[in-house]
């Protein structure tokens, strides 16, 4: 994996392009942080390589969550169920419906 400058991007990006197309890994950084990933995508896989992105970029998010959650400390379950209750009444005074 390589690292480039957004500058060196812009000045080299011919032989950017050679290390991409042999699926080398390039990451393009915006004053000293990673700003960029480009990686090598050919035309029969382009759907499933989104797709890959895509769910590790959710599972990097549910784990940010559930690291935070862990800091701040989990609901009982009571405080669980008081959260629903709490709800279903609210969403019962609003519609008049019961849930």
């Amino acid at each position: 994996m390589q690292f480039v400058t957004v500058r060196d991007f812009r000045n080299a990006s011919k032989a950017i392009w050679d290390k991409i197309k042999n699926d080398e890994e390039v990451v393009v950084t915006n004053n000293g942080k990673p700003t960029a990933l480009l990686i090598n995508i050919r035309d029969d896989d382009f759907d499933e390589t989104i797709e890959s992105v895509r769910q590790a970029k959710a599972m990097r998010a549910l784990y940010r969550m559930r690291t935070k959650a862990e800091e701040r400390g989990f609901m009982s379950e009571a405080e669980i169920e008081a959260e629903i209750s709490a709800a279903r009444s609210e969403y019962e005074a609003k519609t008049g419906h019961v849930l």
